[in-house]
């Protein structure tokens, strides 16, 4: 029997990982987020403030680019995109768990028992949140949402080939924004 697995996606600011980890609390069950990154250094020996970078951009930046580096083999991302597929398919197999983020969606799509989520929230509502939760103020935090959506988004079109956000690909898309990061989990928990 597959293990259970909840993977979420979410916008920058929206509380998906506080979510994540509440979910798993109540579940009684493993969260990975930070530790993903964790266990990925130490599988690739790169930094891990190399893999949260690596992991929120398609290598090479633009996809000319990044084609053109191909030409000589494997990026740096494309390594760190195998230690990453295998180390979230090694967590789904070994036990039930909470994954946030890293395209675990799409890497356990077909190898787990996935109840797959996103979670956005109004710009308002996030731009608010991360000021208040992360004390984001060196640029407008608008403009810091864009940017890290978009890096995030770019990430998962390249190396999943899907639209990352479009509720097709998830099994519930939920509005922390309108519902509270509490109700989120209790819905995400009903639903597990």
């Amino acid at each position: 029997m597959k293990n259970r697995v909840i993977t979420i996606s979410r916008e920058f600011g929206s509380g998906g990982r506080t979510i994540g980890k509440s979910v798993a609390t109540q579940l009684g069950i493993p969260c990975y987020d930070s530790e993903l990154i964790h266990k990925i250094a130490s599988e690739s020996g790169f930094t891990e403030n190399y893999i949260k970078d690596a992991g929120e951009y398609a290598p090479g930046g633009f996809l000319t680019s990044a084609l053109s580096n191909r030409a000589f083999g494997p990026t740096n991302e494309d390594y760190l995109w195998k230690i990453q597929y295998k180390i979230i398919t090694d967590l789904a197999e070994k036990e039930s768990c909470v994954i946030v983020g890293r395209c675990a969606d799409y890497i356990l799509r077909e190898k787990a028992d996935c109840l797959r989520v996103f979670i956005h929230a109004s710009m308002e509502y996030r731009s608010e949140r991360i000021v208040k939760v992360y004390g984001e103020r060196e640029e407008s935090p608008e403009q810091r949402l864009r940017d890290k959506d978009k890096r995030r988004a770019a990430y998962h079109r390249f190396y999943t080939d899907m639209k990352w956000g479009d509720a097709r690909n998830y099994h519930v898309c939920l509005d922390s924004g309108e519902l509270g990061i509490e109700k989120c989990a209790e819905i995400i928990q009903q639903l597990y």
